[in-house]
C-alpha cells in the first residue's frame, strides 16, 4: 500500500483525494520505483482539476514526472539501486503516475540520472526542464548559434520557459523573455534574460510579416502568440514550438515560411525516443546553471497538491514545483 493522489470519477463528476492505494503486480519489462520527488506540472493540474481532457482512464495516479530508487526490476537494464527519472510517455494520462509513494513503470521509459544531478534537480528540472533542452537542441540542429541573433523564449515564467532562458542565458545566446507579469523582470534577468518583451507586443491578430526581431524562438503559448512570432522571425529563423498554454490553433499563414525561410520545429517530450532523452538530460547536467535552478523553484507537499493545482491555470505559478514524496532517499 503507498500514498497517493488518486482522480475518480465514479459516475458525472470527477474526484480527486489522497489516499491508500494497492499497486498492482509487477509486469514483466517493469520496474518498481519508490518514488523520492515529483512535480506538479501544468498538465498535472488539468488532470487533478478536470479543467482539460488529460486523463484517459480512471481512477488514475497523476504525475507525469518523477525521480527516485529502483526497488525491483523485471528489467535487464536497470537493477535495484539505481538512481532513475521518468518524463511522460503517457504517465499519469494513461498509467499511474509519480504523485505516489511508488510507482510500477515500463522500464524503456526510464533514464538513468547522470552524474551532477541530484534525485530532487531531477524534479525541479523535470519535463518542463527537459522540454526545454529539447527545444535548445532543435534550435541547435538548425543552425541558431548566438551569433545569428536574439532568441526569444515566451510564456518565459512557467517551468520550460524559465529553464530555456536559463539554458540559453548560460550558451551565451543574447535572450527576449515574453511575460505579461512585468513585476518578473528581475527575476527573468536573474536567470539569463538580456531584455523583456510585454505579452502585448506578440498578442492579438498577426500579420502575415512584421519587421525582423528574432533568430530563433522557444514558444510554449502557441495560438496568437506564435502566430505573431513566426512573423516577426528573421531570415532562415526557427521557432521550436512545444507548447499550446494559449491556444491549439495557428492563425498564420505561409508568408514566415516560403518568403523568409522561416522553419517551425516541433517539440515533442512526451514520446520523444530514449537516445534523444539520455542526450537531453546530459545536456542538462553540463548546461543548466544549478544555482538557477534553485531560484526557480518552490516546494510543495504532496498533501498540498491538490490545493496548489487550481494556480497553474490562474496564471499564479512562476518557475519549477517541487513535490518531495520521500527526500530521505537522496
Amino acid at each position: 500500500m503507498v500514498q497517493a493522489i488518486v482522480v475518480e470519477k465514479p459516475e458525472e463528476t470527477q474526484t480527486v483525494a489522497l489516499k491508500e492505494i494497492e499497486l498492482p503486480p509487477l509486469g514483466e519489462g517493469e520496474v518498481a520505483v519508490d518514488v523520492a520527488y515529483s512535480t506538479l506540472n501544468y498538465k498535472d493540474a488539468l488532470a487533478i482539476t478536470g479543467a482539460g481532457p488529460v486523463v484517459r482512464s480512471f481512477p488514475m495516479v497523476p504525475g507525469i514526472d518523477c525521480s527516485g530508487i529502483v526497488a525491483e526490476s523485471n528489467h535487464p537494464g536497470f537493477a535495484k539501486g539505481d538512481r532513475v527519472v521518468l518524463n511522460g510517455w503517457g504517465v499519469g494520462e494513461k498509467h499511474w503516475g509519480g504523485l505516489a509513494g511508488r510507482a510500477h513503470l515500463k522500464g524503456d521509459w526510464l533514464v538513468k540520472l547522470p552524474e551532477g544531478i541530484s534525485l530532487r534537480q531531477a524534479m525541479a528540472i523535470g519535463t518542463a526542464g527537459y522540454t526545454a533542452m529539447l527545444c535548445v537542441m532543435a534550435l541547435e540542429a538548425h543552425g541558431v548559434t548566438p551569433d545569428k541573433g536574439e532568441v526569444v523564449v515566451t510564456g518565459a515564467t512557467g517551468g520550460v520557459g524559465s529553464v530555456a532562458t536559463a539554458l540559453l542565458g548560460k550558451l551565451d545566446y543574447t535572450v527576449a523573455a515574453v511575460t505579461g507579469r512585468p513585476e518578473e523582470e528581475a527575476y527573468l534577468k536573474s536567470l539569463g534574460a538580456s531584455s523583456i518583451v510585454a505579452r502585448d507586443e506578440v498578442s492579438g491578430k498577426a500579420r502575415p510579416l512584421n519587421k525582423e526581431r528574432w533568430a530563433g524562438a522557444v514558444d510554449v503559448v502557441g495560438g496568437e502568440v506564435l502566430a505573431n512570432v513566426l512573423s516577426m522571425m528573421a531570415y532562415r529563423g526557427t521557432v521550436a514550438a512545444c507548447g499550446l498554454a494559449g491556444s491549439m490553433s495557428l492563425p498564420t499563414s505561409v508568408a514566415p515560411f516560403i518568403l523568409r525561410n522561416v522553419t517551425l520545429a516541433g517539440v515533442d517530450s512526451v514520446m520523444c525516443p530514449l537516445e534523444d532523452r539520455v542526450e537531453a538530460w546530459r545536456r542538462l547536467a553540463a548546461d543548466l546553471d544549478m544555482d538557477k535552478l534553485a531560484a526557480m523553484e518552490m516546494e510543495v507537499a504532496l498533501e498540498d497538491v491538490i490545493a496548489t493545482a487550481p494556480k497553474f491555470l490562474e496564471g499564479k505559478v512562476r518557475g519549477r514545483i517541487v513535490v518531495p514524496v520521500a527526500p530521505e532517499l537522496g
